[in-house]
């Protein structure tokens, strides 16, 4: 039982840091649209870069990246809660039933690893070249964010939360 509120409650912090990062790029939107706007266009990357050619300036682009980011990351949130909500509601339930109460938990954690890997880490860091800005690099904050996500998913799909089959080893 307590793994499987342990689970539950990873989850649940996994939401609620989406809903935070999500919240805070809504209610203080300028300010967190000033970075997508420099990471678009590549103003401080390594003068002469071979990449800057990459470099987007059109600002509905920018508005476009960004209120993107923040659906995916209010979806995560979404998917996250729901998910916790699931775990909770079946902690008493067998084995395949809590199993698979796992869906929407395992979609918004995998929701969450993806919004950073590839839109901050990859897109940002790698196509944008936001690895040579020293002010607009987002990839260390980005790098907690996809460990986490993917420390709880693997976490929640670990078969050890069971009474039965799940239990014992094979």
């Amino acid at each position: 039982m307590i793994i499987r509120l342990s689970k539950a409650a990873t989850v649940s912090a996994m939401a609620l840091l989406a809903s935070l990062v999500a919240f805070n790029n809504i209610t203080d939107y300028a300010t967190n649209f000033a970075f997508v706007r420099h990471v678009f266009l590549m103003d401080t990357t390594f003068p002469g870069s071979g990449i800057r050619y990459r470099s987007i300036d059109q600002t509905w682009v920018h508005h476009a990246g960004y209120i993107a980011i923040i659906v995916m990351q209010t979806l995560t949130a979404g998917l996250c809660w729901t998910g916790a909500a699931r775990l909770l509601r079946t902690r008493h339930a067998v084995d395949a039933t809590f199993r698979s109460a796992r869906a929407w938990a395992v979609s918004g954690l995998t929701l969450g690893f993806l919004t950073w890997q590839v839109s901050f880490m990859t897109i940002g860091g790698e196509w944008f070249g936001m690895w040579m800005s020293t002010q607009w690099n987002g990839l260390e904050s980005a790098f907690r964010f996809v460990v986490t996500f993917l420390l709880a998913l693997i976490y929640l799909i670990v078969p050890n939360d069971g009474t039965g089959a799940d239990a014992t080893p094979h």
